[in-house]
């Protein structure tokens, strides 16, 4: 099965977009965001992608993933059937060291969150850490994208769902 192995962090701040070899816009819905599994489609720049995630391991660092090419019209179409709320960033992909971050800057409702990813090949594997990284919020579901589109950043004042648990 393929497994996706990542560490998720909060930014500090922006020096993340000069240090950015290509960005890219996305969007993206989810047809299932049940916890445990989701079904998600998206749209980045032109092209279409569905894919399937498991639920995250005990440390919230690795989860099982599958994802399939689709064209544009093919992703559109799917969009319609995701439920509601959708996701809008642009990533930012910045090359430290051996490793390649995705930098995910949120619009809508999740204006002003900043979050980067680094994936790993083993849960023990070391990275340089760029200037830009701040706390680490692996494993914690508020951060989730999933999540995000049910409960955005511009609520997080008011009372999370019960469902929520962040661990760490």
């Amino acid at each position: 099965m393929p497994q996706e192995i990542e560490r998720k962090f909060l930014v500090r701040d922006d020096s993340y977009k000069a240090m950015a070899y290509k960005k890219k816009r996305i969007r993206q819905g989810y047809i299932c965001s049940e916890r445990g599994r989701t079904v998600r489609v998206r749209i980045q720049n032109e092209e279409g992608y569905l894919t399937i995630k498991g639920p995250s391991d005990v440390s919230g660092m690795s989860r099982y993933e599958w994802e399939h090419a689709l064209s544009l019209q093919e992703a559109e179409e799917l969009m319609r059937l995701c439920e509601p709320g959708m996701i809008d960033k642009t990533r930012y992909l910045v090359q430290w060291g051996t490793h390649v971050f995705e930098v995910d800057e949120f619009y809508g409702e999740n204006n002003g969150l900043v979050v980067a990813e680094v994936e790993l090949t083993d849960e023990k594997e070391t990275f340089e850490c760029p200037p830009f990284l701040g706390e680490e919020v692996t494993g914690q579901v508020k951060y989730y994208n999933s999540f995000l589109m049910k409960s955005p950043y511009s609520k997080w004042g008011e009372n999370l769902p019960e469902n929520c648990q962040n661990k760490g």
